[in-house]
């Protein structure tokens, strides 16, 4: 497979009230979907289905992310989430826990070979 990544996008998500690290996440990846309307699989001659996603989302307790959730988010494609130590507990002022902050990195690739 000839995997040749076209395009990278990135995003920021967070929970303020209920220290949801999921939730974050998904935040995270909806920023950075919301933001663009990619029509890179029909510029490639590809179905939208062929894309192969690669998202790496950073938070500081991966192991409570339900990545289950988070692939419902993507209507086509092929994705693949990693969820890694990363983003940002913010302590609140008053003591009763944190915020949560997740990023999010996208990356768009097609397997230019079956284009051949």
């Amino acid at each position: 497979m000839a995997k040749t990544r076209i395009l990278n996008e990135f995003g920021m998500g967070s929970s303020l009230r209920r220290t949801d690290y999921t939730e974050a996440a998904l935040r995270a990846i909806k920023d950075a979907l919301w933001h663009n309307s990619v029509s890179a699989a029909p510029a490639f001659g590809f179905p939208k289905e062929a894309m192969l996603i690669d998202v790496e989302v950073g938070v500081q307790e991966p192991d409570r992310v339900d990545t289950s959730k988070l692939m419902d988010v993507f209507p086509y494609g092929q994705p693949n989430i990693n969820v890694v130590k990363g983003g940002l507990d913010v302590a609140k002022p008053d003591g009763s826990g944190v915020t949560v902050i997740a990023n999010a990195a996208i990356c768009v690739s097609f397997d230019m070979e079956a284009a051949s």
